[in-house]
């Protein structure tokens, strides 16, 4: 955002305490993942695919079958929510769930070939997802922001 692009905007009034959470980093993420999400669900090919959904699928196809954990590990994405998704990932037909043959009570989840389709049918999609999303980026800011991005996206360090 540039000088000009806030001349325009309504000052907010300034609270006791200096805070604007308008103005701080996870707001700003927020509302940033909120307008990616949205142009997601209008660009996807599939419109009952969610962009978690499409994360997981992805993960699925890179690794190939995968326990819930690995998926866990794979996607950022929580257990129950992952479990859910896959719940939902199956009950469409893009995925089957086994038993593992070494451990019998670990679940192992496959992409079956209806997820697969579906999966070549998004990836050109997923590039003019990515692609509107940063739209109003240069070539430099795009690259700084991929950057910073998995710079804070890091735990290396283990700090919460």
């Amino acid at each position: 955002m540039t000088a000009k692009d806030t001349e325009d905007l309504p000052e907010a009034p300034a609270p006791q305490n200096g805070y604007h959470v308008t103005e701080q980093v996870g707001h700003l993420l927020r509302k940033a993942y909120q307008r990616h999400l949205s142009i997601f669900q209008t660009n996807a090919s599939d419109p009952d695919l969610t962009s978690v959904q499409f994360v997981t699928l992805c993960a699925l196809h890179d690794l190939g079958p995968s326990s819930q954990v690995e998926l866990v590990k794979a996607t950022s994405v929580d257990q129950a929510t992952i479990r859910g998704i896959v719940e939902r990932l199956k009950a469409r037909g893009l995925i089957d769930l086994s038993k593992d043959e070494a451990d019998g009570r670990k679940v192992v989840i496959s992409l079956l070939p209806k997820g697969e389709a579906l999966l070549q049918d998004m990836y050109p999609q997923a590039y003019l997802i990515s692609e509107k999303t940063v739209a109003r980026l240069n070539p430099a800011e795009r690259i700084a922001l991929l950057y910073l991005l998995r710079k804070i996206a890091d735990d290396e360090t283990g700090e919460q």
